[in-house]
């Protein structure tokens, strides 16, 4: 997977600190794409930001993850107890 680099890098890094750089440049960054765990555990960490729906975190994620490949880990971490789902639709860390 590739990204351009971007203005908003403070955004990126909560995401781009989770996954290997496979190379960089000035223009682009090739990194890894999550695993599953990863990407649970990414999502997490977006939620620590505060409730968002699934068009917000498919936004923070794009290029990185599809949105079934995050609604199915938000699905596994609802399951487990990690995240709940608000009545407006926005998903919520537990324990938070």
């Amino acid at each position: 997977m590739w990204m351009p680099k971007r203005k908003k890098v403070e955004k990126r890094n909560l995401v781009e600190e989770k996954l290997r750089v496979v190379y960089s440049d000035k223009e682009v960054t090739v990194m890894t794409a999550p695993n599953e765990e990863e990407l649970k555990q990414i999502l997490l960490d977006l939620l620590n930001e505060g409730p968002m729906n699934l068009k917000e975190l498919h936004s923070r994620l794009s290029g990185i993850a599809s949105e079934d490949k995050i609604r199915r880990a938000l699905a596994n971490l609802a399951e487990t107890g990690h995240v709940t789902i608000l009545s407006d639709g926005r998903y919520a860390k537990l324990g938070a």
